[in-house]
């Protein structure tokens, strides 16, 4: 089905694992846009498919039913898991005015440069678990990167609890701007009308 599906293969589990759904704007746009095509225009394209196929003989051998009741599951979990998402939202803007250590600290929606032992700098964004893009180095505030930099401000040196070891980061800036989150983007006819190719990434 495309990015729409496989963009994160372990998200669902990851999100349970936390009560709170912080979320940027675009990023919870994303997920109702996301939504609205699974409702509006995937799930009854495959209804309907699902529908022609039953009639074409023993169900048991039609590929075109089993694969379309497989893949109506599918759609079914995902616009359950979007729903709860999204009602589970709490959307935080990076842009909004802040002041005192608001301003001056990492927190959920802040963007952060950091230098590890040796001096090599990284800049990340600490936005929502369903906003997670490594590509445009966005992290998410329950990761080990992001929890070891919440609180800190310019200057402070954190501690970085990974599985390879620790590691000790020094924060060189924090700020706050605006975050472009990659918007929702509809699976092209060639994707959707794929057969036989599912992912069970969601």
């Amino acid at each position: 089905m495309g990015d729409a599906f496989t963009r994160r293969p372990k998200l669902q589990e990851s999100a349970k694992s936390h009560g709170k759904n912080y979320i940027t704007p675009s990023g919870l746009e994303r997920l109702k846009d996301e939504r609205t095509f699974l409702l509006a225009k995937d799930r009854p394209a495959v209804v309907e498919t699902v529908a022609w196929a039953a009639g074409n003989g023993d169900r048991s051998e039609n590929a075109d039913y089993q694969y379309g009741k497989r893949r109506l599951r599918q759609i079914d979990r995902r616009i359950r898991f979007l729903t709860q998402r999204i009602e589970m939202a709490e959307v935080v803007d990076p842009e909004a005015p802040r002041a005192g250590h608001l301003a001056s600290r990492a927190y959920f929606g802040a963007t952060v440069r950091y230098a590890n032992a040796a001096g090599a700098e990284r800049v990340v964004s600490i936005l929502g678990i369903d906003e997670v893009d490594l590509a445009r180095n966005h992290i998410s505030w329950a990761s080990p990167l992001g929890r070891a930099l919440t609180k800190a401000a310019e200057d402070d040196e954190v501690v970085l609890r990974a599985p390879g070891g620790n590691q000790t980061l020094t924060v060189r800036e924090v700020r706050y701007e605006r975050i472009s989150v990659e918007p929702f983007q509809v699976p092209d006819e060639a994707s959707m009308r794929g057969k036989g190719k599912l992912t069970e990434n969601f």
